[in-house]
């Protein structure tokens, strides 16, 4: 009535083959075919699938406004190590500095039911804050806060580094200082000028000449706004607002015959790779942008994995003056003539 085979399946618990129980041997002969299978026939599990039973994708999204900048291009290297490290994948989307395009993306990657978010922002503040409303992920935002959003946030001291540049040029003796931004639009430009003045122990330095040109947060708007700096008021140094104004702003002295150092000192913000092989290197403040995005990487998956219960937190990297070839102490004669347009 009953074939060999099934006569075996019927009688075969408890039995032993090889040292092995029947029921595990069976279960082994199943998985080996199975695995054969998907081998031949290059089969891809789904992922949709599993994140239903598992409520997590284990992927993570990244936002950035300008893959170009190379800050942007190190802070995803390090965002991407850290959640490797972790288990998670990464989605990096490049928004161009467009709202639109940034909006579409957030939504995709709500969509794809991401368990957590990263944002860089260069943009417009307000764009975002309409984009990120209602948002369930965690979110952690690097470097720029985003005003009117409530997010974990790993940043740089903008306070403290932009002081610690004027203070640097200060003290080698300039008093002829202009300062380039980005966009007036974004909260970091808007507060460029306030955290620019000296503060404490600089007061003396009060008198120096200062202006400010707002352009693109790019090598590109660095030129442009130092080449107005240099037609107009010909400073003796420059403090650009990240390290791509300040390759500009070399690019747009070196046109005019200005050298660099000797007669205009520049010094940047951000400490990107790409400074330390301009000629002349630039000076710079700031610290480790892949230290700053392998800590936002970090926070974000302690949020998402529940090792973050409290409220957002907010937590704040350190600055330090990186001193290269591009400042230097005025010349003499360039303290001659200032003391002189101001007689």
């Amino acid at each position: 009535m009953y074939g060999d085979d099934q006569r075996r399946g019927s009688h075969c618990r408890g039995v032993v083959h090889d040292g092995i129980p029947c029921s595990e041997q069976f279960e082994a002969d199943v998985r080996a075919k199975v695995e054969r299978a998907i081998r031949e026939l290059d089969y891809v599990p789904s992922a949709v699938a599993r994140s239903l039973k598992a409520k997590s994708t284990a992927t993570i999204g990244l936002l950035v406004p300008n893959a170009t900048n190379p800050y942007f291009a190190e802070l995803a290297r390090g965002v991407e190590d850290g959640c490797a490290k972790n288990g998670y994948c990464v989605f990096f989307c490049n928004s161009d500095d467009d709202p639109a395009k940034q909006r579409n993306y957030l939504r995709v990657l709500q969509e794809k039911r991401i368990d957590g978010l990263v944002i860089a922002s260069a943009g417009e503040d307000s764009v975002l804050v309409q984009s990120l409303a209602g948002a369930r992920e965690p979110l952690v935002i690097v470097d720029r806060n985003i005003e009117d959003v409530s997010a974990d946030l790993v940043q740089i001291d903008h306070e403290k580094d932009a002081y610690r540049a004027t203070r640097h040029l200060l003290q080698l003796g300039h008093s002829q200082i202009g300062c380039i931004t980005g966009p007036v639009a974004t909260a970091v430009s808007r507060h460029a000028p306030a955290r620019f003045y000296p503060r404490d122990g600089l007061t003396r330095y009060r008198n120096r000449a200062e202006r400010h040109c707002s352009k693109r947060f790019s090598a590109t708007g660095g030129y442009a706004a130092a080449s107005q700096l240099f037609d107009g008021m010909k400073p003796t140094a420059i403090f650009a607002c990240n390290d791509m104004m300040g390759i500009g702003a070399l690019r747009a002295a070196a046109e005019r015959r200005i050298n660099v150092p000797t007669d205009c000192s520049i010094i940047g913000f951000d400490d990107v790779e790409l400074s330390r092989y301009t000629y002349p290197a630039l000076s710079t403040v700031g610290q480790s942008v892949r230290a700053l995005s392998e800590m936002a990487a970090q926070t974000l998956i302690e949020r998402i994995t529940g090792k973050l219960t409290d409220t957002t937190r907010r937590r704040v990297v350190p600055p330090r003056l990186v001193r290269r070839e591009s400042t230097a102490v005025v010349p003499e004669t360039h303290v001659g003539h200032a003391r002189a347009r101001a007689l």
